[in-house]
């Protein structure tokens, strides 16, 4: 259904005509940078409270409304593998009042790993910039034999089957890294399942998991406290934040090698361009400032700049590399 209101009910009833709008199942025509936000904003995210990405998303709310001039609250919705939350946004205002937070999990990872999703990630999202990015460290126990990624690979060879790594679900970056991991150096190692983060990098601080991937918000405890030890990180090049930890190609494992875990906002799908430049110029103001950069650094998160286009590449590029991942190791969740 298209709807259209006239410049002169929008001066002097904003709020009303967006209200009749959204009843009526329709985008309003009228809407524009000038007019948006003309009510609270909603940012949905299915993550949990208190968590890294809760974190940033309540950083970036307070700046947000601060600069729109209207509330702009972060709705937690976790569970059933993000689709209550997606399901929230699907039923919410879909002229730009609400938001969402997706990870790559949710755009580039679920298509492959269902064979029927209750949502579309090119008819349902309009994505319009990475919040940050996370890379991963190969974790192992402070006393654990391994001492470079070309040990564990050395291992995994002479001992086909023998080894194990962790995660938390099936189809996080950590899995499919790790499943990207054996493939890659072609090797065969046994996946075992946590419920918990804090379970996971016990048992590898305790020599129960040969090793696991873990971020320095989930591993970076136990590391600090001695219990665990970096080995190398998924990343292109060393992290500022972590100078003496090797890359994976430099600690002997496959040149290249790179797993990352990024979070994005995203908005209902054909809103008028004036709003959508309008929101992701503020998002990106709101992403600059030095206490959302000091947010990252305890989080242990790194900024991700980029244009529309090139992260839209990127999202397809990742999904594409997620699904040959998936395909390969037989891996569903249906």
């Amino acid at each position: 259904m298209r709807c259209s209101v006239s410049p002169v009910s929008l001066s002097r009833r904003v709020g009303l005509a967006v209200g009749l709008a959204t009843a009526l199942g329709c985008v309003p025509q009228f809407a524009s940078a000038q007019a948006f936000p003309s009510k609270p904003v909603r940012i949905i995210t299915p993550f949990p409270v208190g968590g890294g990405p809760d974190g940033v998303a309540r950083l970036v709310a307070d700046k947000l409304s601060k600069s729109w001039g209207q509330p702009v609250v972060v709705e937690n919705r976790p569970g059933g593998n993000g689709f209550i939350a997606i399901d929230a946004f699907k039923r919410g205002a879909k002229d730009g009042h609400d938001l969402i937070v997706l990870d790559n999990v949710h755009l580039a990872a679920y298509p492959s790993l269902f064979k029927k999703l209750p949502y579309d990630t090119a008819k349902d999202f309009d994505t319009l910039l990475p919040l940050f990015k996370t890379y991963f460290f190969f974790t192992v126990a402070a006393n654990s034999k391994y001492k470079t990624v070309g040990d564990i690979v050395a291992d995994a060879k002479a001992n086909p089957g023998k080894l194990n790594y962790g995660s938390w679900s099936i189809g996080n970056p950590v899995h499919l890294g790790s499943e990207l991991f054996e493939s890659a150096t072609g090797t065969q190692m046994e996946h075992v399942l946590y419920k918990e983060t804090t379970q996971l990098y016990t048992s590898v601080s305790t020599g129960e998991l040969s090793f696991a991937l873990g971020s320095a918000a989930t591993a970076g405890p136990l590391q600090r406290a001695g219990k665990l030890r970096f080995l190398a990180v998924t990343a292109p090049q060393r992290l500022a934040s972590f100078p003496d930890v090797p890359t994976v190609g430099e600690s002997g494992g496959p040149k290249g090698f790179e797993v990352t875990g990024w979070n994005a906002i995203a908005v209902p799908p054909g809103l008028p361009p004036a709003v959508t430049d309008k929101i992701r110029k503020d998002l990106e103001q709101a992403l600059s400032g030095a206490d959302v950069q000091e947010k990252f650094k305890s989080f242990g998160y790194e900024p991700f700049p980029t244009t529309r286009a090139n992260f839209a590449q990127f999202v397809k590029d990742e999904s594409q590399r997620f699904g040959d991942v998936i395909k390969k190791a037989n891996v569903s969740l249906d």
